[in-house]
């Protein structure tokens, strides 16, 4: 078997678009296609996503067809650990690989489209110039917090704060203080394990909801206001949070950057009537870069075709 595939990278974040070998997946609607690929089809994910191919880092883009009317297409995210609802730096390479893969017709100086995600539908405005597309910003779905101030005992790290909100997917939001880290001379290792550790917790403590579709209500991950990537998702949820706390008004631009030193924007547009209480629309921007192309092989003899992933503790694998 031969799985197709483009490399992109926003901001550093790896993203890798299937573009041929991957099954039509069943379903009217595209959650549908993505409990399709969940149920049925996951052995691919795993190929694509982890070793020898992918790496913990991963994430990925599936294209299926939309059941949305305004959507040119619609896209299934992935990663190393399963599936995403909304993946921001994602959609920044999708706009530019819409228009140079023509499946948008390019139109200069602005290119606007709609992908429907299982998140909902996100509107893109691409800059475009001699056919090369320049950058990119989406219009978020509804976001908006969950909980502020929440306060959780984690072992470990005692009493930690935290908010929780939502740009797509469910994240915790908090600086890298208040698990008593430093976020500049903490070793990576320490503050992803500190974020795991929140992770779990929270999944675990306090289920999460979202007002209009049951898939959609599961906490994604922790933030700790800084990534190799600004996250596009995750600058839509803390958009919303400093909204939610008066730290930022309505259309004032704000520059998101990371660790690699590529840079992110937000901004809020305005509210969202009839969802949840304090729901607005954000706009996020950044920039993508081509990284490569290729075909991976999976030979059906190969005990690790269908991908690895390492265990934490390496007892994990004695354990069966």
């Amino acid at each position: 078997m031969q799985i197709r595939y483009l490399d992109y990278h926003t901001c550093g974040e790896p993203v890798r678009i299937v573009t041929g070998g991957y099954p039509l997946l069943r379903g009217a609607t595209i959650l549908e296609k993505r409990r399709d690929a969940r149920e049925n089809h996951d052995h691919l994910r795993r190929a694509v996503m982890l070793e020898p191919r992918g790496h913990g880092g991963m994430y990925g883009v599936i294209p299926v067809a939309a059941a949305h009317p305004e959507a040119a297409f619609g896209v299934l995210f992935t990663h190393h650990e399963g599936y995403s609802t909304m993946c921001g730096h994602a959609t920044i390479a999708l706009g530019r690989y819409a228009i140079e893969h023509e499946l948008v017709p390019a139109v200069e100086p602005v290119t606007r489209f709609s992908i429907e995600a299982p998140c909902g539908l996100l509107r893109l405005a691409c800059t475009v110039r001699d056919g090369r597309v320049e950058s990119v910003v989406f219009e978020s779905v509804p976001a908006f917090v969950f909980a502020r101030d929440l306060v959780v005992t984690l072992p470990g790290y005692g009493e930690v704060v935290t908010d929780i909100a939502y740009g797509g997917a469910f994240y915790g939001i908090l600086p890298a203080s208040r698990f008593g880290l430093d976020l500049f001379e903490t070793p990576v290792a320490t503050l992803t394990d500190a974020a795991a550790a929140l992770t779990d917790h929270l999944r675990a403590s306090l289920p999460v909801t979202h007002p209009t579709e049951p898939d959609l209500g599961f906490l994604y991950g922790t933030i700790i206001t800084d990534d190799r990537s600004p996250t596009g998702s995750g600058v839509t949820a803390r958009m919303a949070l400093d909204h939610a706390k008066g730290f930022v008004e309505t259309g004032v631009t704000r520059r998101f950057r990371s660790v690699t030193g590529g840079t992110f924007t937000g901004r809020v547009v305005g509210p969202v009537a009839g969802f949840a209480d304090g729901a607005v629309t954000v706009a996020v921007g950044g920039t993508s870069n081509f990284a490569g192309e290729g075909t991976f092989a999976i030979e059906a003899d190969d005990p690790l075709g269908h991908g690895f992933a390492l265990p934490v503790r390496f007892a994990e694998i004695a354990r069966g």
